[in-house]
């Protein structure tokens, strides 16, 4: 990009490997890591004095890119946006202050977190304002293969592993909604408002022209996604305003991919309008459409977006809003999506965002939030495999056993290595309806539920008695995962969830597991190392410490049966049927492309 006002700092360290770790990890800095600082100018600001969300959007996508073309090593486009929540406004005379840094790159793209916060001069105090999530592309004259990242610390361990999750979210967002929409029809709120006023959406309709100037573009040509992503959020609050007559706040910004580029000289057309008034917000579509000449027909698609409003009243509370007329045809389905759409986004927002710490132990499935529920499945159990503070506890014969003592949480963690094909050992280990084969806790296993190839909800009985002198049953969501690059283990992660199909039954005591699973790491051929964490709760907690060295004798025995059941299975022939049927190719070739032919393509910056 340019050479912009951003007060971009970044250093220009060695090589990893050269770069010397004076006092530990205090020395250490990300080679991608890229920071902003920037002042709020009067310019920069809307009518109340606080910062433009589109000036924000702009200095967060250019220092993404300065991140992404610092790992890539050429110039970078701007693919996808995930979801972003604006938790406070910035004033005038605060300072933003932006980090981005690369949390993985895979063939060709990479993901780029970006931490936004603001400081008051005067005291000195600091808050968060937005996480961002941004997809970069590497651009060449030919298709660029991105080196790898290795990352260093706990926090980037853990972005790293998490992103792969993340980026299957991304594929999967818009047969979601779909899905949604077809099989399961969202009803509109009924809701009881205080204000009766009926606007037509047409009302609300807006539509501006840009054009492409050299300050919009980079070097190469091509239009910034931030400026793109500032004009969108101009044309959204516009129409925002037409619903409501006042000046509206954006608090949500939802996940969105880019479809095509825009060069200097191009024309856009804005459109948006608002889509649904609930209570207390608005969700606004925006339209961008690109073409060459005023006399030309057809016109580009470049990008859609939806953004969610409230407007404020004088103690900062959202005001009611008036209730939505939707335009007949298009209009109508445009407002019934807008209802999936908020609840997959509150769905999403509290299963991916919720501190370990508050996620309650069962939640709730249903259409809307599965594919969230098997991303925090996953990312627990991955979250728990990057911490860095293990203990070993105890070693007998080839049992290792851990411990991890964080918050209120006590982990374990048990591995051995065994002499099978791994990808056997994920199979075998990922199927609950032979845990009761080598696990004498399990009674039976049956499936409730087959969501798709990676995700199976089980109802388990277990062969513990509770408090209630009655045995324990669970219902259970197991999500597996195969390498998504080499050097990744195949993941099998197991939590609770709640089903209205299967409630809490008078014959057992239900029971509840909040984070556990395995992670098997190929060693060489016929060679696994295959772990197994268990998170335990705060209700068992006080049992568990108390009887560590029984525990430890426990696991010993129960993992030298799992390693007997290994063995005498590694030539099974219909578990190798089924190794066949999810891995015609190889780990590496068998990666999601970073941009299928039915995925939009990226636009050019």
């Amino acid at each position: 990009p340019p050479q912009s006002s951003a007060a971009a700092t970044a250093s220009s360290p060695a090589p990893p490997e050269e770069r010397p770790l004076r006092r530990g990890m205090e020395s250490y800095r990300n080679a991608t890591e890229v920071q902003m600082s920037q002042m709020v100018l009067p310019c920069h600001t809307n009518y109340r004095g606080e910062l433009s969300i589109g000036q924000l959007l702009k200095w967060i996508d250019t220092a993404a890119c300065l991140s992404a073309e610092r790992h890539a090593g050429c110039p970078c486009v701007t693919a996808s946006v995930d979801d972003i929540y604006f938790e406070h406004t910035i004033s005038v005379g605060q300072v933003v202050n932006i980090k981005a840094k690369v949390n993985r790159a895979f063939n060709s793209s990479m993901e780029v977190g970006v931490q936004v916060s603001y400081e008051d001069l005067c005291n000195g105090e600091q808050w968060n304002v937005c996480k961002a999530y941004a997809t970069f592309v590497a651009q060449g004259k030919s298709k660029i293969k991105l080196k790898p990242l290795v990352p260093q610390t706990e926090e980037e361990k853990t972005e790293y592993s998490i992103a792969a999750e993340r980026r299957r979210m991304r594929l999967a967002h818009t047969d979601t909604i779909k899905g949604l929409v077809t099989n399961s029809p969202v009803q509109p709120e009924l809701e009881n408002r205080d204000c009766n006023t009926v606007v037509p959406a047409e009302k609300t309709r807006v539509e501006s022209v840009e054009l492409i100037l050299p300050p919009h573009a980079n070097h190469q040509g091509n239009t910034f996604g931030g400026q793109i992503m500032a004009w969108m959020e101009n044309v959204a609050t516009i129409a925002a305003s037409r619903l409501c007559h006042a000046h509206p706040t954006l608090k949500t910004i939802e996940m969105f991919h880019f479809r095509g580029p825009s060069q200097v000289g191009d024309r856009l057309l804005f459109k948006a309008i608002v889509n649904n008034a609930f209570k207390n917000s608005m969700e606004v579509g925006v339209c961008v459409e690109a073409y060459r000449h005023e006399m030309e027909i057809s016109r580009r698609h470049i990008n859609s977006a939806f953004m969610t409003f409230v407007v404020l009243n004088a103690e900062c509370q959202p005001r009611t809003l008036p209730v939505l007329k939707p335009e007949s045809g298009d209009g109508e389905r445009r407002f019934k999506e807008a209802s999936a759409r908020k609840k997959i986004r509150l769905d999403r927002k509290y299963v991916t965002s919720c501190k370990q710490t508050e996620v309650p132990l069962s939640v709730p499935w249903d259409q809307s939030n599965k594919v969230y529920l098997s991303y925090n499945n996953v990312t627990a159990l991955k979250t728990l495999v990057a911490k860095a503070n293990w203990v070993l506890a105890s070693e007998t014969d080839k049992v290792r056993m851990y411990t991890l003592e964080e918050d209120k949480f006590l982990s374990i963690r048990i591995e051995m290595t065994i002499c099978i094909d791994t990808m056997q050992a994920f199979l075998l280990l990922s199927d609950l309806q032979r845990r009761q084969e080598w696990d004498q806790h399990y009674m039976s296993a049956e499936i409730v539920q087959q969501v798709d190839k990676d995700d199976v909800i089980y109802h388990v009985i277990s062969q513990t008695i509770s408090d209630e002198n009655k045995p324990q049953d669970f219902v259970i969501l197991v999500s597996r995962r195969k390498p998504c690059s080499k050097g990744d283990p195949y993941v099998v992660a197991f939590r609770s969830v709640t089903l209205p199909t299967h409630p809490a039954s008078p014959v057992y005591t239900r029971g509840e597991t909040l984070c556990s699973g395995f992670c098997l790491w190929k060693e060489m051929d016929e060679l696994t190392k295959v772990s197994y964490y268990y998170q335990a709760t705060p209700s068992v907690l006080t049992y568990i410490t108390s009887y560590i060295a029984g525990l430890s004798s426990s696991f010993h025995s129960t993992f030298l049966a799992c390693e007997q059941f290994l063995l005498k299975n590694k030539d099974d022939d219909s578990v190798r049927l089924q190794n066949l049927s999810l891995c015609n190719v190889s780990p590496d070739d068998n990666l999601s492309p970073d941009f299928s032919p039915d995925m939009p393509s990226p636009v050019s910056r």
